[in-house]
């Protein structure tokens, strides 16, 4: 086990330069562009896979570090170079995750590498959960999985909503309901392969902020995918359905193993928003003057970023903790990777919108980077649990009851 150390090693550091520098030169003079192009940032995430930054290999290596840490500042560095770019990059490490959490080592070796490709041939993955009338109520999940057991296949049928890279991914892994009685204890995940019939992109939906991350509807058709894309094979699936319908309860659901995984490093993200937000505002106070003075000097724009400030090294700390205590085993037992989420993710909105405030009228037009900011921090209060949903497991883990 690793020792916590608020201090990062020589590694650590050259990894942050080292994605810094690419945020810096590579995905901040692109920002302005694909936000407003709502694309996928196809040439960015070349670029990323020709260094090294978008490849199985470095994420393995994050997911493998004894700290935790090289995934959450990674993730950090990305989305200070801009969230929607940051996250079109990332984004195929929701789907690795879901392989990771609820798969074999087997599967992790088969279909890990396929979530990233090569430099020459470049895939992405999506992680399938969300639906229409299933986003934070996971256990309604509609999405069913048949079992064909001539054909030893699974027959997927459903519509997934809000996914990244939904439809445009090559390897989908998807969560879907093989036994409905049983709520989210009787759900699996599934690979679907690249060129698998039946699986389509939906709506392509426009969004208020990261306009660069592409999100879309998955629908399935008939579906047909091999058995052995079932994560965790059937023996295991059938041996936990048959504790869950005897009442037993398991620690395995397919969906929630993936974000207790994920929840810090999206924080991360989120933190990287807001940094940017106060970097940028912190100069602006010390270069506009009004009344003969620089509007740093006035207590009023001064306890801002002061406020701004605390609030980004507190969600830091929150993110930094979690992300060692997952890596190291241990047991979440006061919510403490929703605690990291739920904390960047607000304080990503707060200091955003306090930047707005700093830069008057210029930090409402799209001339300068504020208001994009702004737009890109909202989804961290939504998406991978909301912020309400976040303080429930928070509660639920501090309390001992089932807080509804």
């Amino acid at each position: 086990m690793a020792e916590f150390s608020l201090d990062l090693n020589e590694d650590q550091l050259q990894l942050q330069k080292w994605v810094h520098d690419f945020a810096e030169k590579t995905i901040r003079p692109a920002a302005h562009e694909w936000d407003e192009r709502e694309e996928t940032p196809w040439p960015i995430i070349e670029e990323a896979a020709r260094i090294g930054l978008y490849s199985f290999d470095f994420i393995s290596q994050a997911f493998l570090d004894q700290s935790g840490l090289l995934l959450p500042i990674a993730s950090e560095e990305l989305a200070w170079g801009d969230a929607g770019i940051g996250l079109a990059i990332l984004g195929s490490t929701l789907g690795l995750a879901g392989i990771a959490g609820n798969g074999t080592p087997e599967q992790l070796l088969e279909w890990g590498p396929q979530c990233f490709g090569t430099p020459d041939k470049i895939q992405l993955a999506a992680f399938c959960v969300s639906e229409a009338d299933a986003g934070s109520d996971v256990s309604s999940l509609r999405t069913r999985a048949v079992y064909d057991e001539a054909k030893d296949e699974w027959v997927l049928n459903g519509t997934k909503t809000w996914i990244t890279n939904g439809g445009i991914a090559d390897l989908h892994v998807v969560v879907a309901s093989v036994d409905s009685e049983l709520g989210a204890r009787g759900q699996a995940s599934f690979v679907v392969p690249p060129g698998t019939p039946g699986i389509a992109q939906g709506q392509k939906f426009k969004k208020m902020g990261i306009r660069a991350s592409h999100t879309a509807e998955v629908v399935l058709d008939d579906c047909r995918v091999p058995g052995h894309c079932l994560l965790g094979g059937k023996e295991k699936l059938d041996e936990r359905l048959a504790r869950a319908r005897e009442g037993k309860r398991s620690s395995s659901q397919a969906a929630m193993k993936t974000f207790e995984a994920s929840r810090p490093a999206v924080g991360a993200q989120a933190l990287g928003i807001a940094r940017a937000a106060f970097e940028y505002s912190l100069d602006y106070a010390k270069e506009r003057k009004a009344f003969g003075r620089a509007i740093i000097e006035n207590q009023g724009i001064a306890f801002k970023l002061a406020n701004m400030k605390t609030r980004i090294d507190a969600s830091r700390l929150l993110v930094w903790r979690a992300s060692w205590m997952g890596r190291n085993g241990k047991e979440f037992t006061s919510g403490e990777g929703s605690m990291s989420k739920l904390y960047a993710g607000e304080t990503a909105v707060y200091v955003t919108e306090e930047a707005i405030q700093i830069l008057g009228g210029y930090g409402y037009v799209r001339e300068y980077p504020v208001e994009r900011w702004h737009r890109d921090s909202k989804i961290f209060t939504i998406f991978e649990g909301t912020s309400e949903i976040q303080r429930l497991i928070i509660a639920r883990a501090v309390s001992g009851v089932h807080v509804k």
